[in-house]
């Protein structure tokens, strides 16, 4: 999962009531129309990656789709895969590592389309420390927290580039704690995602940020995308199927007016980052939403070829302890189709 995991959530996830199966809550619309309640739970707090939600919600995407979306912050991924599994949320926004080890102790979980399907992962740093390539970190010292998908695969990364943890040095820290380390010149950089701390430190110390990105140099895998409980998708499969064909519209939509999906957000939460920050954020959400196999395909389409290949790396980086098959993560029937 991605290295967000820590910080207090505005919602506290123990407070959505919403359950997994049964009949869901109605409301109307105000032109009387019937819509069925669900709740999603965020990997974390609003931040840029989460405009389409808000965006849909504005042009009454999902309205149009029959359903009355309420966007709960979350705690990170992992939080939010069990929030899933034990009926606590309708659906989940969160990391495929983490739902992947979720699966994998039992929850009973899946993903109906992973939308960022180009990791965001990566070194975030200062430019001036001249992290260019991975050879650059060598004898650096980096933020990182213990225990996360980042700290499972960053191994991983190094060794695709001839390296070793010995290497350099990790700081473990929790996740609200890597950008003031670097900010204040603890360390030289993060593990982090390149849609999310690198803006937010850039900002606060006008200094220009550099990315080394675990994709461009070997290793990228699947993201953030739309979770639900096996029990919902047994019990309500034509709401489901609404809220991934929402889910993908607003997505969509919100990538052909990016500055109408950062402006939507407005008021989301009191620690929503500057509107400067969230452009910058979505505008790099934006370069993640496809792999070679979905260019040109609707946001949140996936194929069985790109599951497998995220599925084989998790298994080989201990994520995972044995792979299955991406029917057994994945539900393709009900995910985003076109």
């Amino acid at each position: 999962m991605k290295p967000r995991k820590l910080v207090i959530a505005l919602v506290p996830i123990m407070a959505i009531a919403a359950a997994c199966g049964g009949s869901a809550e109605k409301t109307k619309s105000a032109s009387g129309k019937e819509l069925d309640k669900v709740t999603l739970t965020l990997n974390w707090y609003p931040y840029g990656e989460h405009a389409p939600f808000y965006y849909g919600k504005k042009q009454r995407i999902f309205e149009k789709h029959g359903l009355d979306l309420q966007i709960n912050a979350g705690q990170g991924s992992q939080k939010t895969v069990q929030a899933i599994g034990a009926g606590r949320t309708d659906f989940g926004w969160a990391d495929t590592p983490a739902l992947l080890a979720g699966v994998s102790t039992g929850l009973p979980v899946k993903s109906v389309g992973v939308f960022l399907q180009t990791t965001p992962a990566s070194v975030q740093s200062f430019t001036d420390k001249g992290i260019k390539k991975p050879s650059d970190l060598k004898g650096k010292h980096i933020a990182g927290t213990a225990g996360d998908a980042l700290s499972r695969t960053f191994p991983a990364f190094l060794k695709k580039n001839g390296m070793s943890e010995s290497d350099l040095r990790i700081q473990n820290t929790d996740p609200a704690g890597k950008m003031a380390a670097v900010v204040s010149g603890q360390t030289d950089g993060l593990l982090g995602f390149a849609n999310d701390q690198g803006p937010t430190m850039h900002n606060k110390s006008g200094k220009p940020v550099s990315y080394l990105r675990f994709a461009d140099f070997g290793l990228s895998f699947y993201s953030n995308g739309l979770l639900v409980g096996d029990r919902k998708l047994k019990s309500q499969p034509d709401l489901v199927k609404r809220m991934t064909a929402a889910t993908s519209e607003a997505w969509a939509a919100a990538e052909r007016d990016p500055a109408g999906a950062v402006a939507a957000m407005q008021g989301a939460s009191q620690q929503l980052p500057p509107p400067a920050v969230l452009a910058e954020q979505f505008k790099t959400t934006l370069t993640l939403l496809h792999t070679d196999a979905t260019k040109g395909k609707a946001p949140g389409v996936n194929t069985e070829a790109d599951w497998q290949q995220t599925i084989d790396l998790f298994a080989q980086t201990g994520v995972i302890s044995k792979a299955q098959p991406p029917a057994t993560y994945w539900d393709a029937a009900l995910a985003p189709q076109g």
